[in-house]
């Protein structure tokens, strides 16, 4: 039976996880204890075999991604493919120095839940400003958005399509597939992977720069899961 393997990473910490603010799509980098929770995510990684990759849109994903791949000893370099790159390389036969080199995608669908008007404050700023129950409810019910923003169901309702469209023909293919993203686009992936309640993702916790691995068979059922967080 042929298994295929799925590494997840949540980015490492970036500056507003840092000063506490809402971030969601605000493009904003990693901090200097970010860039080293990726070096280190990256140092657990050496040893992978990766086929490729995926990262959202947006940077503290990237920079994740590539201090990473910067430590992998079976990537010498990575290629980003763009949407439909494929005919300008129709005469392009890949060499074997070419297998090193590993295609990189980039994908908004995988971007962080989108937060509206809460992006930009600080969490207890907007507990001053909303209520800190109500500040609560956006950020723990699985369905209810903060105001003009995306609920955990409507982060689930673009990440799974895509995961099932783009991601898993090749996981079906036995293929090891790196994605870098972030805490709640990662966590309505992991609610469907590991088939959890609205209530037990909710309650679920996502460190910044750990890969989590699972092993999965042709059905692409969960076969095992590792958390790497050792040493």
């Amino acid at each position: 039976m042929t298994h295929s393997l799925l590494t997840l990473v949540r980015h490492g910490q970036s500056i507003w996880n840092l000063q506490n603010r809402f971030t969601g799509w605000i493009d904003i980098c990693l901090s200097e204890a970010g860039i080293e929770e990726a070096r280190q995510a990256g140092r657990r990684l050496q040893e992978e075999r990766f086929d490729l990759a995926f990262a959202s849109t947006l940077v503290r994903a990237q920079e994740t991604l590539i201090e990473i791949l910067r430590l992998n000893r079976f990537c010498s370099g990575f290629r980003r493919v763009h949407e439909g790159e494929s005919a300008w390389y129709e005469h392009f036969k890949p060499s074997q120095e070419d297998q090193k080199t590993l295609p990189v995608y980039y994908a908004e669908a995988l971007n962080e839940r989108f937060y509206g008007d809460l992006q930009g404050l600080n969490k207890d700023q907007a507990r001053a400003e909303f209520g800190a129950e109500q500040v609560k409810l956006w950020r723990r019910s699985y369905d209810l958005p903060p105001p003009n923003g995306e609920s955990l169901a409507a982060t689930a309702s673009r990440v799974l399509p895509f995961f099932q469209d783009r991601i898993v023909p090749h996981l079906k293919n036995g293929k090891h597939v790196l994605i870098c993203a972030h805490g709640n686009s990662l966590r309505a992936l992991i609610m469907h992977l590991e088939k959890l309640t609205p209530q037990e993702i909710l309650e679920y916790e996502l460190a910044t720069g750990v890969p989590v691995q699972y092993r999965l068979d042709e059905a692409q059922n969960l076969v095992a899961k590792k958390v790497l967080d050792g040493d």
